[in-house]
């Protein structure tokens, strides 16, 4: 049993780096694409002074949604190692119980 749940929270390991490395890929996307029409404004002087601060909301509001992804992520896979524990944990308090010799105190 310790095997398989050993097998099965490197699988979790595995599957939450891949949710964490794909989040910080499509959030360098996604800011590149945000920043397109931005620079298409200013370049063409119709931003003026917003512009920064255009740039500065758009930035922040992307990089929250990502690391509100990426806290889910690591929540999620906090979440499941300790169930793998509480199902070890299981597994060694049946073996013990069936370990046990029978009491017989009448």
């Amino acid at each position: 049993m310790k095997n398989t749940i050993a097998r099965i929270e490197a699988v979790k390991d595995l599957i939450q780096e891949a949710v964490d490395k794909g989040a910080t890929s499509v959030e360098q996307i996604h800011r590149t694409i945000a920043d397109l029409p931005l620079a298409a404004l200013e370049q063409r002087g119709l931003l003026g002074e917003e512009g920064n601060s255009a740039r500065t909301l758009v930035d922040s509001s992307i990089g929250a949604v990502y690391e509100t992804i990426r806290a889910i992520n690591r929540e999620v896979g906090e979440l499941a190692s300790g169930l793998f524990e509480s199902l070890e944990n299981h597994a060694d308090a049946q073996a013990n119980i069936r370990g046990a010799k029978p009491r017989h105190d009448k």
